[in-house]
């Protein structure tokens, strides 16, 4: 079946827990912070959103001080730029060990073996 995996994977990811830790997670990469468009089009790579999809998500990661903002003029203009915080990296982090695990055992089955679930 085309695409079966992908479009299974994209749904994981757009669960309400995992999109937020996919943007932080890219939001990350950059060690003093990234802006907002640039994690648009850093998302898009993998799967196709919004940016009124994307904005909402930053906001509800500041919120919960996973994300630090602040602006800096680029161009004659103000730039919103967003960093991971302390909280932001630590909940990524048991994320990324929950991911690894998960996708160990969805690896497992295409192999043909059994979870241990």
């Amino acid at each position: 079946q085309k695409g079966f995996l992908p479009r299974s994977l994209k749904r994981g990811i757009l669960s309400q827990d995992g999109f937020y830790n996919f943007i932080a997670d890219v939001v990350s990469k950059e060690k003093d912070g990234t802006y907002g468009y640039k994690i648009t089009q850093d998302v898009r790579q993998v799967i196709d959103i919004s940016e009124s999809t994307l904005y909402p998500v930053l906001r509800r990661l500041q919120k919960d001080e996973c994300l630090a903002v602040y602006d800096m003029e680029f161009a004659g203009r103000n730039r919103r730029y967003y960093k991971l915080t302390e909280k932001g990296a630590a909940q990524l982090h048991l994320y990324r060990i929950e991911w690894k695990s998960y996708t160990s055992k969805i690896s497992r089955l295409f192999e043909g073996g059994k979870t241990d679930e």
